[in-house]
């Protein structure tokens, strides 16, 4: 499988990530699909060539592998990698969509009717609970992941020998597996690596919630300050009250500066999108 594809798709979501974003972009690249594509699919490409069971019974080998390996581990971790950066380019869709409605906005009414988004990457509106969401759906793909492993193969380890004893095994029959304590290793490197990914999700989670928390009190605060003491409009906090207001539409042109109007409320309107 062709995973320089991904990286190509997910390149554009570092312009709308925070740092904790990149730096999670960063380690699903490097720690984790790199080292699968470099050494986990070759560490896991004879194991049911090298399962070998001490008997010369017809199909026990197989039936044996089948009880122990019910799903192969590259497998499992190619599935996991694929969903865990599907909801990364949501993120990116949305972005678009959203560059497409400014492009056909100026389109119809002109360069001087003003702008449907100040910035159509910028975390607001939609946009912010498009990012939440694929930040929840993240961690809990990776949790759903590490469930079904531990209970495939608890403790994410894989004995030596194992037993076996389904039929058409004569009898109870020894089955060892092929370079355990090498596929242990990096089993457990995976394991590590899917669980600093679930942190950074939940820390970059807490980030954007807690920013979004002082912004509403922010804005509530400004809000109860008396309009004296907002001359012309121009003090910081009617900035700050005009920037925090969302994503803006603009209605039609007009003489001064967009980003602040003399009264912000008659040229601005919030959008759902």
């Amino acid at each position: 499988m062709n995973w320089g594809i991904f990286e190509a798709l997910l390149s554009g979501v570092n312009k709308y990530s925070t740092a904790f974003g990149r730096i999670w972009l960063s380690l699903v690249f490097i720690f984790r699909v790199l080292v699968y594509v470099v050494t986990a699919e070759r560490v896991w490409s004879d194991d049911h060539k090298d399962f070998d069971c001490n008997t010369h019974q017809p199909g026990c080998s197989n039936v044996c592998f089948d009880q122990f390996f019910p799903v192969s581990h590259v497998r499992l971790w190619a599935l996991q990698l694929i969903l865990v950066t599907c909801p990364s380019l949501l993120v990116v869709m949305h972005v678009a969509y959203r560059k497409a409605q400014e492009k056909k906005h100026r389109e119809a009414v002109g360069e001087d009717g003003g702008r449907l988004y100040l910035d159509p990457g910028k975390k607001r509106g939609g946009l912010w609970w498009t990012y939440v969401c694929s930040l929840v759906f993240k961690a809990g793909i990776d949790v759903t992941f590490l469930y079904v492993f531990h209970s495939f193969y608890p403790r994410y380890t894989l004995p030596p020998v194992v037993k076996c004893h389904i039929a058409p095994c004569p009898n109870t029959v020894d089955c060892f597996i092929s370079k355990p304590s090498e596929k242990n290793i990096f089993t457990l490197f995976m394991v590590i690596t899917a669980v600093i990914c679930i942190l950074l999700n939940l820390v970059e989670l807490s980030y954007l919630v807690s920013k979004r928390c002082r912004e509403y009190l922010a804005a509530r605060k400004v809000q109860a300050t008396p309009v004296g003491h907002y001359p012309d409009c121009v003090t910081a906090s009617c900035k700050q009250k005009d920037l925090l207001s969302g994503d803006l539409i603009f209605l039609g042109p007009d003489t001064h500066s967009p980003l602040v109007p003399d009264c912000p409320q008659d040229y601005v309107k919030k959008t759902v999108v």
